[in-house]
């Protein structure tokens, strides 16, 4: 092992995409070569090198001039147990902190044992589902094109901040559809090993599962969604509709919130874009 190199962390740029994949398939996570391009341009992607080999990534994706996301903190497998992960999450928070910017992220149970000692606090329980049974469907209601203004103006409101860079991005990528339904609007975009749905907003529960039953009525391959637990009684219909839970994720913010968030999600853009 070349010590200096290990012991450096790097800024990444567009040809460290293809490398990043590779850590992120490692770990089963859902992230597509896309995906590691929009961090590295878009934001501030950090690594370390071992014998020239990328063995450990965290971003720092500002959305707007208060606020930004920390994602893709990942470690390949022989490298762990080294506090590779605590060093670059400390570089992106130093560089929030340069930049005056309140920071949030999705945590697994794991990672938040990394990012409860660097001061994060959890705000708001999440559970990825997967789609294990498709359930017998009547004949589905057409689904419109919803309008990109309208989930930017959601978004913004359950948030706090705006995010348009972001959803302007994932929308106007080969395979995405944003759909709406009755008052409810969702986006629903590739991944390396099965479709994302979400965000995903809705007036109400019923709203929230017809949109869903549509959404999975018209896709035909793998679906996954990730799911604001809580109250409204969302996870447990899914699962009654053949949904699996597959792992939790803590929402966690480091800093005061600058605004009040509203609304919320019935499903969040995935852990990587919150």
């Amino acid at each position: 092992m070349a010590v200096t190199e290990a012991d450096t962390v790097v800024r990444l740029g567009d040809s460290d995409a293809a490398a990043g994949l590779v850590l992120s398939t490692e770990t089963h996570w859902n992230q597509t070569e896309a995906d590691w391009r929009f961090f590295v341009r878009r934001g501030l992607t950090f690594g370390v090198r071992e014998d020239g080999e990328l063995v450990a990534t965290a971003a720092l994706l500002p959305h707007n001039a208060t606020d930004a996301w920390i994602s893709m903190v990942l470690v390949t497998q022989r490298c762990r147990r080294r506090g590779l992960a605590t060093r670059l999450v400390d570089r992106c928070v130093a560089e929030a902190d340069r930049l005056k910017l309140t920071t949030w992220l999705d945590a697994t149970p794991a990672g938040a044992t990394v990012y409860e000692p660097l001061g994060f606090s959890g705000v708001l329980e999440l559970r990825r589902l997967r789609l294990t049974q498709r359930p017998p469907l009547a004949e589905a209601a057409a689904l419109g094109a919803g309008k990109l203004s309208d989930m930017i103006a959601h978004d913004r409101g359950a948030l706090g901040f705006d995010r348009t860079a972001l959803l302007t991005e994932l929308s106007a990528r080969d395979g995405s559809r944003l759909l709406e339904l009755n008052g409810a609007i969702s986006l629903v975009r590739d991944g390396r090993v099965a479709r994302h749905i979400g965000p995903l907003y809705a007036p109400d529960l019923s709203s929230a599962l017809t949109l869903i039953d549509v959404i999975v009525a018209s896709e035909t391959g793998p679906v996954l969604l990730d799911a604001v637990a809580g109250s409204s009684g969302f996870v447990d219909a899914l699962q009654q509709r053949g949904w699996a839970v597959e792992r939790p994720f803590l929402r966690m913010r480091h800093g005061a919130g600058t605004t009040a968030p509203g609304e919320l999600p019935f499903a969040v853009a995935g852990p990587e874009y919150g």
